[in-house]
């Protein structure tokens, strides 16, 4: 697991944990609640994190608290274990706590969209909410994040309803989550490649594409310096104006999908969670047929050739 620290600007940094990233936000031997830790990676990402902290902190350094752009698994797989070691509060849209609390499932994953081997596995995802109890906070009103200051939050739903992005006026710096990322998440080779480039939101498991194109086209209108996302390298400059531009002026293009259970009519969600999900589209059945089949071939070949060994 690549455990080095990439620069995305002034004292904000971001560490990819297999296929996600989660970032650092404070200078360097800031101390112990000195900094504040957004996202939390993969489920198993914990000791990574740790260890990145501590050596950019300083050891034995907590955060002041964990901000959470979302509540997908990718994002909060080490939440409860970081949460818990560094009793440590966990901020989010209010909109995101029904799947913070245990009381909601997100709406499926869709794995007929985007293409790929990871959007066609979407539908093995874990799905289920996890339960941070009272440490899990909403962030306040009015655009202010707790312990950081100079930034503030901004409202950026679509991927998911609660979804929150982060900005710093003072040099135009941006953390975007996944209202737009900078890899073709839905694609393994491109995720291992992390060639930069600009994408709409991870479309398997995209609920509601008119919200998602609403929350481009503000983060796009900032005109942002730097930003860094839930998935793919950090981008500056205008390579990252001229891409985000690109992805606002042509969403509908770029980003959502020709077909797909979202795509005509979104998931209806509310502050208890989601209300309805409209049916799946008649290929979602074809496409995890076809992978389980797949995924089967390989097991029997794999007893097979276990056999022949023996």
């Amino acid at each position: 697991m690549p455990d080095r620290l990439l620069p995305v600007a002034d004292s904000l940094v971001s560490l990819r944990t297999g296929i996600v990233n989660v970032l650092f936000v404070g200078p360097p031997g800031a101390g112990d609640r000195g900094w504040v830790l957004v996202d939390t990676g993969l489920p198993g990402s914990a000791d990574a994190i740790r260890e990145a902290a501590a050596r950019r902190f300083g050891a034995s350094a907590r955060p002041s608290g964990i901000v959470l752009t979302h509540g997908h698994f990718d994002h909060v797989g080490a939440v409860e274990a970081l949460a818990e070691a560094w009793d440590a509060p966990v901020y989010a849209h209010p909109l995101e706590l029904p799947y913070l609390t245990g009381r909601s499932a997100y709406p499926p994953p869709d794995p007929t969209v985007g293409g790929g081997a990871l959007a066609a596995l979407s539908f093995l995802y874990p799905k289920r909410p996890i339960d941070l109890g009272d440490r899990a906070r909403a962030l306040p009103e009015g655009g202010a994040v707790p312990d950081m200051p100079g930034w503030r939050w901004i409202w950026t739903p679509g991927h998911a309803p609660g979804h929150v992005s982060l900005w710093r006026e003072a040099d135009r710096t941006l953390v975007a989550g996944d209202a737009f990322v900078t890899t073709k998440q839905e694609s393994l080779i491109s995720v291992a490649l992390q060639r930069p480039t600009v994408q709409g939101p991870p479309a398997y498991f995209t609920p509601d594409w008119t919200a998602a194109r609403h929350s481009v086209r503000e983060l796009a209108a900032l005109e942002p310096e730097a930003a860094g996302t839930g998935h793919g390298p950090p981008l500056r400059g205008a390579e990252l104006r001229r891409g985000l531009a690109r992805l606002a002026a042509e969403f509908e293009r770029r980003a959502v999908p020709a077909h797909g259970r979202y795509v005509g009519s979104p998931a209806v969600t509310d502050a208890g969670g989601v209300v309805s999900v409209p049916p799946p589209d008649p290929r979602e059945r074809i496409a995890v047929g076809v992978v389980a089949a797949s995924a089967g071939s390989v097991a029997l070949r794999a007893l097979a050739r276990r056999a022949l060994r023996r």
